[in-house]
């Protein structure tokens, strides 16, 4: 067997494609979706992170609107800067890049964003309603990346109901938000979510119908601890040292030869990464019709 690819990319393109004509849309009502994004210091990365999503921006016509700002900046002024996006009419979503700096407090400056223009969709009011919210259509921003790794599945033809999810990885932006989406009524999967205080994760991983990786330990599910015929999801990013090399290079959580006994595949890159950035974007579109509403 040689498992099918998940196609993050050509995926995520079919969605801007779609949101392109949702912003033609709301153009046309005297609305423009604009997308903040706060980066604080000059961590290569997060620069490389940052300008990728104003690139996306720029390919759906949403507008952009940056705080590029010093590593030392302070608390009060970094919150500032976070109540005049909270203001901003022109910024319908934005998003805090992390890390911040070690003096600044992240979760007092996370719980400060406006919930309706969470682009994340990781603020805690939006995850607790998330969680609270079983049955009925969802009119808050969503977790990025969790729905990112359902969409993918979806748009492949991938049935949830019934499945039985394995997660790898408890941390918030996947692990802690995921099982949250997929137990909802209209997905209908049964999620077990695994760590490292897990028992007997090989056996867990062995029964699972659908796996998402996201715990950012290179090569950690492998083709031994994979059911024929599953669907895996490669979501987590760490670094390694090529042996040919002898330089870093970035790699994901599944090994080569799940494709050898795996139904489906999401590779990494081109995977999952894509379609984050894609409903990153989605979000902003979505905040925006509703404040038409």
């Amino acid at each position: 067997m040689t498992a099918k690819v998940l196609d993050g990319k050509a995926t995520a393109a079919e969605i801007k494609a779609e949101l392109k004509e949702r912003v033609t849309a709301l153009r046309e009502q005297g609305v423009v979706p604009g997308l903040g994004t706060i980066l604080v210091g000059d961590d290569p990365g997060s620069q490389w992170y940052v300008a990728g999503k104003h690139r996306d921006c720029a390919e759906v016509g949403i507008a952009s609107i940056r705080r590029d700002l010093p590593a030392d900046i302070s608390q009060a002024e970094l919150e500032a800067v976070i109540e005049d996006l909270n203001d901003d009419p022109d910024c319908t979503g934005f998003i805090v890049q992390l890390p911040l700096p070690p003096h600044i407090d992240t979760d007092a400056i996370l719980e400060l964003v406006d919930p309706a223009k969470d682009a994340d969709g990781l603020h805690p009011t939006n995850l607790g309603r998330l969680v609270l919210n079983v049955n009925r259509p969802i009119t808050t921003p969503l977790p990025c990346t969790p729905r990112g790794v359902i969409e993918l599945m979806l748009r492949h033809g991938i049935e949830l109901n019934g499945k039985h999810v394995v997660v790898v990885g408890r941390g918030v932006t996947v692990g802690r938000a995921i099982g949250s989406l997929l137990t909802r009524r209209e997905y209908n999967a049964t999620v077990t979510l695994t760590h490292t205080g897990t028992v007997d994760l090989d056996g867990i991983l062995r029964s699972a119908d659908v796996i998402v990786a996201a715990a950012g330990v290179a090569g950690l599910v492998t083709a031994d601890n994979v059911k024929p015929g599953a669907i895996v999801l490669d979501v987590g990013v760490s670094r390694v040292e090529d042996p040919v090399t002898g330089k870093s290079k970035v790699a994901g959580d599944v090994a080569d030869d799940v494709a050898e006994v795996a139904a489906w595949v999401s590779p990494n890159p081109g995977g999952v990464g894509p379609m984050t950035r894609a409903l990153l974007l989605q979000n902003v579109v979505e905040s925006a019709e509703r404040a038409l509403a």
